[in-house]
């Protein structure tokens, strides 16, 4: 899209901002301004609950709590205390921070409904402090006498003076926001959200992320709740309640859970549609709950989502290294295996799905790994990259113990795998979701270099579908795609689950093709696979798996000549004999 073009898609926005100021500043009454002014105030409140709600894709209703908080510390400091806002709007914030940084650690564990049920409890039990500690918070009355936004002689009175300085303050949190939400971290909270599974092989850590994204709210909301209360002169418990947290989550969803746009939308729309329809008398919620719902239903996104509009330029995620600078030479002494696992062992209720498993695999290596379904070839691949936990065992790659590494630390230490099911993000383009793996993982200080997307990419023949979004890819393309992503943090060994599964044969061929060249350029690769068509001719070794034993492990044709892999892995029933007679 050129500028040009981008210009006439942008106006319409331009219009109607230029609109709203030029209506507050001359034509807005003094209730009209009040109610831009609440408008503002809910800008900041819905653009810290993105982040959380929208970007981080958990359920959280804290954000009415951490509002409250904000209320509470600023209401209290400034009507007991006189306490001036150059104090109280800090420590507002930094007392809502404070409170989600003590409930993360057990809250941001749980999943789904989960957390949405503790966030919930952590916000009734901050209202029934609220209402029975008296002497502190007012009780139910709550404290009166808050005076107004004072800085130095300066004071923001009600009226256009309290409008221009919390839209002011509005403006900022929402440069904070962008800035925040570069497209490094969209992208990373793009991939939590929609392959949670794969989050650790990008590299990214779900659990830091989610809590900047709880922090971030709650910041957002200690602000909010400051200002709410300069604005109202009183404090109470209605700040604490649950209809404080729906209005925001419904601001949220009507405007749209991942832009600035949609936050100034969501908060103008909500906060103005009490007011138009109050003429209907005790018709007006039903008028607006009905609106709502046509809403949500003819926009699942947002009511933002009809002013989308892209650039013709694409920013990089990764920084990019010098082209032909990848290198998968592992970092280990010379003749040393890129992996040595021994006696590995994992049981799962009354199944023993590994038991005692000795494996290593050399630079240059690729190793076919082959069992029956319930062998526990996926088993084995999860313990290696951090997924799973042997119950005993020893497992080392290049000076890591994997053992008791993190996902994410094996995966950042060159690590890689696939899964049996492509695990990509639908919403990112195969450049925005090779590059989040490229920013994230691999050693970047190793000696060998990290791999920058360009490369694993053109390595993988997919730069003519790079700006193609990973959700409308076929199966074929969506296996290398995954392996580019793979390669993307210049990993030392590569781990393949099935990456033959599904594909046409000339798919097949074009895979071990891109392998042989990774394997040639030092890559030790352990490929998963039961179709042997595709696995003979590319592995330089077999090993075979049966019921969590390796019953075989060295030259092709030696293993698929063996007995026990012939009758475990084939079906096929030896002979025996019993006293010199064949049976």
């Amino acid at each position: 899209m050129n500028p040009s073009t981008l210009t006439r898609h942008r106006w319409p926005l331009v219009a109607g901002a230029g609109a709203l100021v030029i209506y507050a500043l001359f034509f807005a009454s003094s209730y009209d301004q009040r109610i831009l002014t609440l408008s503002g105030i809910y800008v900041i409140m819905v653009l810290g609950y993105q982040f959380i709600f929208g970007h981080a894709g958990a359920l959280s209703l804290a954000q009415g709590a951490f509002f409250g908080v904000g209320a509470y510390v600023t209401g209290i400091l400034a009507s007991k205390f006189g306490t001036g806002f150059v104090l109280t709007f800090p420590l507002s914030v930094a007392g809502a921070s404070m409170l989600a940084l003590i409930v993360a650690v057990p809250v941001l564990r749980l999943a789904s409904h989960y957390f949405a049920l503790a966030t919930l409890a952590l916000s009734q039990l901050l209202l029934l402090i609220a209402v029975n500690w008296e002497a502190v918070t007012g009780g139910a009355n709550g404290l009166p006498g808050v005076p107004p936004i004072s800085i130095g002689d300066w004071q923001a009175t009600r009226g256009l003076p309290l409008l221009l300085f919390v839209w002011g303050l509005a403006v900022v949190a929402m440069l904070i926001a962008r800035w925040q939400l570069r497209p490094a971290r969209v992208a990373a909270f793009t991939v939590m959200r929609d392959t949670p599974l794969a989050v650790p092989a990008f590299g990214i850590d779900p659990g830091l992320l989610r809590l900047r994204a709880f922090l971030l709210s709650a910041a957002f909301g200690g602000a909010a709740g400051a200002l709410f209360v300069h604005t109202n002169r009183v404090v109470s418990p209605e700040t604490l309640g649950f209809g404080v947290m729906i209005t925001c989550l419904t601001m949220t969803v009507v405007g749209g859970r991942f832009g600035i746009l949609g936050a100034v939308i969501g908060a103008l729309l909500l906060t103005h549609l009490p007011e138009w329809f109050r003429g209907l008398d005790e018709y007006y919620l039903v008028a607006v709950g009905v609106l709502l719902l046509a809403m949500v239903v003819f926009a699942p996104d947002g009511l933002a989502s009809f002013f989308k509009f892209s650039g013709s330029t694409h920013t990089p995620i990764s920084t990019p290294a010098q082209p032909g600078s990848t290198e998968y030479a592992p970092p280990v002494a010379s003749g040393r295996p890129v992996l040595e696992a021994s006696n590995m062992s994992r049981r799962y209720g009354g199944v023993q799905a590994l038991d005692g498993v000795d494996l290593a695999l050399g630079a240059g290596e690729i190793v076919g790994l082959i069992g029956p379904n319930g062998a526990g070839k996926t088993t084995l691949a999860n313990i290696i990259t951090g997924i799973a936990r042997a119950d005993t065992g020893n497992i080392r790659s290049a000076g890591l113990d994997l053992a008791r590494a993190t996902p994410t630390a094996i995966a950042r230490h060159g690590v890689a795998r696939t899964f049996q099911t492509p695990q990509l993000p639908d919403g990112l383009t195969v450049r925005e979701a090779v590059e989040t793996a490229a920013a994230n993982a691999g050693d970047t200080a190793n000696v060998r270099g990290a791999a920058t997307a360009a490369e694993a990419i053109a390595t993988c023949d997919l730069s003519d579908i790079a700006d193609t979004r990973c959700g409308t890819l076929p199966h074929g393309l969506r296996r290398r795609v995954e392996i580019a992503r793979a390669l993307a943090g210049g990993p030392h060994l590569l781990v393949l689950d099935e990456p033959a599964a599904g594909l046409a044969p000339e798919e097949q061929a074009e895979i071990a093709q891109i392998l042989r060249t990774l394997a040639g350029s030092g890559l030790a690769i352990l490929v998963i696979d039961h179709n042997l068509e595709f696995l003979q001719p590319l592995a330089t070794r077999l090993a075979c798996l049966d019921a969590g034993r390796l019953i075989a492990d060295g030259p092709r044709d030696d293993v698929l000549a063996n007995d026990a892999v012939q009758a475990a892995y084939f079906g096929l029933v030896m002979p025996t004999s019993t006293s010199g007679v064949s049976a």
